[in-house]
C-alpha cells in the first residue's frame, strides 16, 4: 500500500458547520464595526473618518486651495481603508452633497450631483476641501485628545474615533446596512441639539419629554414639513425606533379668472425629483390622478415643481392629499438609534443616551487635551528655567562651553540642570541672549504657570469641567446654531394633517365603460357604454357570457359556483384588445366558474340562489372579500353548485327552473343572511333552479327577447307562496330559462 502523505502546519479536523458559523461571525462583525454602523461619538463610519483624516494631513483646511478628489482618494485608498476607489469616491461625494448632509463636511468644488439624482463628476474633474464643521470634529487632534491605532498595513496611525467638538451624529444622521441590524437616523438642527445638550449638562436626569421641546424632530437638508404628532415623537426618541412621516412644502398661486396652481417647493429627504416627476407623469398617463391636469418641473437652483389642477373647481387640499397617498410628496424616514457605543458594541440608544455619550466623550477628550496641555506646559517651564538660570550665569555658561570637552555635563553638575535643560542650552541661539529676550521669557514662564495651574484646578474639579464644556457647546451653537445661515432650520414643524376625504374619482379617472365576459372566463373592457356588441370577438370555441355597464373607479362583484364572492376593481381590468384574460387568474377561484358578475354598489341587498332551488337574501356589504380567496356566503356541497345571483330592487321574486316552471312570490317571504344554505325557493322533481329575479310586480317582469326586451303585466297565474313548483311561463318567454 502507497504510504499516506506526511502532514505539514497546524492541520486539524473541524467540523464544517462549525468553521462556516466561525467564519460568518467574523465576517459580520467586520461589516457592523467596521462599515455600517456609526460611531455614537463622532458620528462616522470608519470610511468617513479617514477620508476626513486624510485630508486633514493633505493640509485641506477650509482657507486652503482644494485639491482634485483624485488625490484624496488615492491617499485614502493606499495609507488607510483598503477598498475600492468607486466606494470611497462614492462616500467623499455623498459628504460634499448639501442636500444629502443636513452640514456637509466636505467643500466640493465641480460637478457632484444634484437632487434630481445624477452622479458626480469623475474625481479626476472634482475638487475638495474640508469645511469648518469638518475643521471642528478634528480639533484637538494633535493634542492626544482620542487614542490612535496602526493602518492596515502597520506603516501608520490613523484615529480611532474623532475628538469630535460638534455633535455630528444626530446633526448630519447616518444609514446603513449590517448584518442582522440597521442604522437609520435623521439629520437634525445643530442650534437645537447644542440647546438640548446644555440642558442636559445643567440637568443630566433630564427627561426624554423635555428634550424633545429642544429637538422637536428632524431638520432635514430638503425642507418639508414633518407632519407627525408631538406624542409619536417622543415616543420614537424614549425608544430609539420609530419613524417620521415627511411632507413635501407647497403653496397655492393665484392665476387670472380663478384659475390657480399648485407649486411645490421643497420635497422630502432622500426622494429624487427626477423620479417623483416621473412617477406624476405616469399615474396621469394611467388616469389615476383624475384631479391633477399636468405637471411641470420648473426647477432651477430651487426647487419648483407646477401643478395644474384639472379645474379651477378642485380642492387644492383634495388634490394635493391625493397626490400624498399616491407619490413621494408624502414619505416616512425611519429611526432605528442603532450605533456602536465608546465600547465599541453596537446598540439601540434613545435621544438621551446618544446625548450624554457625546457628552461623555467631549468630557474625556477634554481631560486628556488638559493633561496634554499640562505636560507641555511643564516641558516648556523646565526649558526656560534652564535658559533663566543660563542668564543669571552667563559668562560662567560660555567659558565653560568654550573650555570643556564635555559641557553639558559640567553644566548639569554645576548648576543643578536637567538634561532637558542642558540640552536646551547648548542649542540657544546666541541672538537669544539679548537682555529683551530675558525679559520675554520671564513673562512666558509667568503665563505657563498661571495656565498651568489653571489646567490642574480643572482637572480636579468635575463641576469647573463641565461647565468648559458648556462654554464650548455655546461657541458651537454660535458658530452653526439657528441663528447662523447655515443653522436655520428648514424643515416646518407641523400638526399631524386633519383627516382629509378623498373621493375615488380624485384617485382614478371616471370614464364609461363596459365590461365582457366571456363563456370560459376571459373577461377584458371597452371603453364607453354600448349596447351594440355584436361585433365583438370571441377565441374559437368560445361564446358570450355577459357585458355590464360599468365606471372605470367601480368595482366588479363576481359569484362564482363555489357559493364564494370575488372583488375586481374594474381598472385592473385588461383593455378591449385581445382576447382579454381570465378572471380566475385574478382572483383565487381554483376550479370554479363564474356564475354572476354585478357592479359594486355599498349598501345594497342582493338574493343569492343555488342549484337544488335553495337561497336567501345577503347585504352587499356583507359578501365584499378583502383577499384574493373571495369570501364564502352561499353553503354548497355534493352535487349542488351557486346558480344565480341578483339584486333586491322590488318586491317580488321570480324564480324559473330548469323544467321551465316559473313562480313568482313575495320578497318579504325569504330571511336575510350573512351566510348559509338559505331556504326553498321554488320545489322540483327534476333538475334545478335556472335563474331568479327581483322586481315590482306592478311594474310587470321583464326579460330579454332577441335583440330587445319584453314586459309582461299580467301574471296573477304565476303568483303563489315560496317553495311551490309554478307553472310554464309566458309565451315568448327565452328557451333557455334565463331572464337575462
Amino acid at each position: 500500500m502507497p504510504a499516506k502523505p506526511a502532514q505539514t502546519g497546524d492541520i486539524r479536523p473541524v467540523a464544517l458547520a462549525d468553521a462556516l458559523g466561525e467564519r460568518y461571525l467574523s465576517y459580520a462583525l467586520s461589516t457592523i464595526m467596521s462599515r455600517s454602523l456609526p460611531d455614537v461619538r463622532d458620528g462616522l463610519k470608519p470610511v468617513h473618518r479617514r477620508l476626513l483624516y486624510a485630508m486633514q494631513q493633505l493640509g485641506l483646511d477650509p482657507q486652503t486651495v482644494a485639491k482634485k478628489c483624485a488625490r484624496v482618494v488615492g491617499d485614502v485608498i493606499g495609507k488607510y481603508h483598503p477598498h475600492g476607489d468607486v466606494a470611497v469616491y462614492d462616500a467623499l461625494v455623498r459628504l460634499a452633497q448639501d442636500f444629502a448632509q443636513r452640514y456637509p463636511l466636505i467643500d466640493g468644488h465641480g460637478n457632484f450631483g444634484n437632487i434630481d439624482g445624477d452622479n458626480a463628476a469623475a474625481m479626476r474633474y472634482t475638487e475638495a476641501r474640508l469645511t469648518a464643521v469638518a475643521q471642528a470634529l478634528m480639533d484637538g487632534l494633535d493634542e492626544d485628545a482620542v487614542d490612535f491605532r496602526s493602518t492596515y498595513d502597520g506603516e501608520g496611525q490613523e484615529p480611532v474615533v474623532l475628538p469630535a467638538n460638534f455633535p455630528n451624529l444626530l446633526a448630519n444622521g447616518a444609514t446603513g446596512i449590517a448584518v442582522g441590524m440597521a442604522t437609520s437616523i435623521p439629520p437634525h438642527n445643530a442650534g437645537e441639539i447644542c440647546a438640548a445638550l446644555l440642558h442636559l449638562v445643567k440637568f443630566p436626569r433630564a427627561t426624554i419629554g423635555k428634550l424633545v421641546e429642544f429637538i422637536p424632530g428632524p431638520d432635514f437638508p430638503t425642507g418639508g414639513a414633518l407632519v407627525e404628532s408631538r406624542e409619536a415623537v417622543t415616543a420614537a426618541y424614549a425608544s430609539g425606533r420609530g419613524s417620521f412621516r415627511v411632507r413635501a412644502r407647497w403653496t397655492v398661486e393665484k392665476l387670472g379668472h380663478g384659475q390657480f396652481q399648485v407649486v411645490v417647493t421643497e420635497i422630502p429627504y432622500q426622494v429624487q425629483k427626477s423620479r417623483l416627476i416621473e412617477k406624476m407623469a405616469e399615474l396621469l398617463t394611467t388616469k389615476k390622478l383624475a384631479l391633477l391636469g399636468d405637471v411641470h418641473d420648473e426647477s432651477a437652483e430651487d426647487v419648483r415643481i407646477v401643478l395644474e389642477p384639472k379645474s379651477r373647481n378642485v380642492d387644492p387640499n383634495v388634490l394635493m392629499e391625493s397626490l400624498f397617498r399616491q407619490t413621494e410628496l408624502e414619505t416616512r424616514f425611519p429611526l432605528n438609534m442603532n450605533v456602536l457605543s465608546a465600547r465599541n458594541i453596537p446598540g439601540v440608544m434613545n435621544l438621551r443616551e446618544v446625548l450624554q455619550a457625546f457628552l461623555d466623550h467631549r468630557h474625556e477628550v477634554l481631560k486628556r487635551r488638559a493633561k496634554f496641555r499640562l505636560a507641555k506646559i511643564e516641558q516648556r517651564i523646565e526649558v526656560l528655567d534652564g535658559y533663566l538660570i543660563a542668564y543669571l550665569n552667563i559668562d560662567a555658561v560660555i567659558r565653560i562651553i568654550r573650555s570643556e570637552d564635555d559641557p553639558k555635563a559640567v553644566m548639569m553638575k554645576r548648576f543643578r540642570l536637567t538634561d532637558v535643560q542642558a540640552e536646551a542650552i547648548l542649542n540657544m541661539r546666541l541672538r537669544a541672549l539679548r537682555k529683551l529676550e530675558e525679559i520675554e521669557i520671564k513673562r512666558e514662564r509667568d503665563a505657563l504657570a498661571v495656565e498651568g495651574k489653571e489646567l490642574g484646578r480643572l482637572l480636579k474639579d468635575e463641576a469647573k469641567r463641565w461647565q468648559k464644556i458648556a462654554d464650548e457647546i455655546g461657541e458651537i451653537r454660535k458658530r452653526f446654531g439657528e441663528k447662523t445661515e447655515i443653522g436655520r432650520r428648514r424643515t416646518e414643524i407641523a400638526d399631524a394633517p386633519a383627516p382629509i376625504v378623498v373621493p375615488i374619482e380624485a384617485l382614478i379617472e371616471r370614464e364609461p365603460i363596459t365590461v365582457i365576459c366571456s363563456a370560459k372566463g376571459w373577461v377584458r373592457v371597452f371603453k364607453g357604454h354600448s349596447d351594440d356588441l355584436s361585433e365583438i370577438r370571441y377565441k374559437e370555441g368560445d361564446s358570450a357570457k355577459f357585458a355590464l355597464k360599468a365606471e372605470s373607479t367601480d368595482k366588479l362583484l363576481v359569484l362564482a359556483t363555489n357559493g364564494r364572492f370575488y372583488m375586481v376593481p374594474c381598472d385592473k381590468l385588461p383593455g378591449a384588445r385581445g382576447d382579454g384574460e381570465p378572471l380566475k387568474l385574478m382572483v383565487d377561484m381554483g376550479d370554479a366558474e363564474i356564475v354572476q358578475s354585478l357592479v359594486h354598489k355599498p349598501g345594497r341587498k342582493l338574493l343569492v340562489a343555488a342549484s337544488d332551488g335553495r337561497g336567501f337574501i345577503v347585504a352587499e356589504d356583507e359578501v365584499v372579500a378583502q383577499t384574493r380567496a373571495g369570501k364564502q356566503v352561499l353553503n354548497v356541497g355534493e352535487g349542488v353548485t351557486a346558480r344565480a345571483c341578483c339584486p333586491v330592487e322590488g318586491d317580488t321574486v321570480a324564480v324559473i327552473g330548469e323544467n321551465r316552471k316559473l313562480l313568482l312570490f313575495a320578497a318579504a317571504d325569504l330571511p336575510e343572511m350573512n351566510r348559509g344554505r338559505g331556504v326553498i325557493l321554488q320545489k322540483y322533481k327534476e333538475g334545478g333552479l335556472s335563474d331568479v329575479k327581483v322586481f315590482n310586480l306592478a311594474e310587470g317582469l321583464s326579460w330579454r327577447a332577441g335583440i330587445g326586451v319584453r314586459t309582461e303585466t299580467d301574471l296573477q297565474d304565476w303568483v303563489g307562496q315560496r317553495a311551490q313548483a309554478g307553472r310554464l311561463p309566458p309565451q315568448g318567454f327565452p328557451r333557455v330559462n334565463r331572464f337575462t
